[in-house]
């Protein structure tokens, strides 16, 4: 019996915890509504400057690391085919269609340490600065070989401080 209330407690706790949870991740994915639908790669693309796999890591608010983007197939890290095309880049994110950013709204590319839940090795990850409709945003990006992410990327807009 006196093992009873404690318990009660934790499970009462835990359950308020994760709905708290619940309800700001719902709160934030009504306040990103509004952005844009992710473009499909066009039909026709040039050859790929490079493809390889890795990891799909997050979207966040441009220079906030820690505001991550949860709509449009954007909120969760996953394996991702990344194609460097002369016309943008192509995320294939596992579990999503395919994504398209043109270069058009390729605004810069980086290194990073880390984002919202993921700490790597000095300038392990990858950033891509692009406009999302009218939000500038970074998606965080994973190789094996991040030096020929960065060198393919950089055609399609100039490198910026590693962050």
């Amino acid at each position: 019996m006196d093992r009873v209330t404690p318990t009660i407690v934790i499970v009462v706790f835990l359950l308020l915890v994760f709905t708290g949870l619940a309800l700001g991740w719902r709160a934030r994915r009504r306040r990103q509504a509004g952005l844009p639908a992710l473009a499909s790669p066009p039909a026709a693309l040039g050859a790929a400057l490079l493809s390889v796999d890795g990891f799909y890591v997050a979207t966040t608010i441009a220079e906030a690391p820690t505001d991550r983007v949860a709509v449009r197939g954007l909120g969760f890290r996953s394996r991702a085919g990344i194609t460097v095309v002369p016309e943008g880049v192509v995320l294939a994110i596992a579990g999503q269609p395919d994504a398209f950013i043109p270069k058009a709204s390729v605004v810069g590319v980086g290194r990073a340490t880390w984002t919202i839940d993921r700490v790597v090795g000095r300038d392990g990850l990858v950033v891509v600065t692009w406009t999302l409709g009218a939000t500038a945003v970074d998606t965080y990006l994973k190789t094996e070989d991040p030096d020929a992410l960065v060198g393919a990327l950089a055609t399609l807009a100039p490198t910026k401080e590693t962050s």
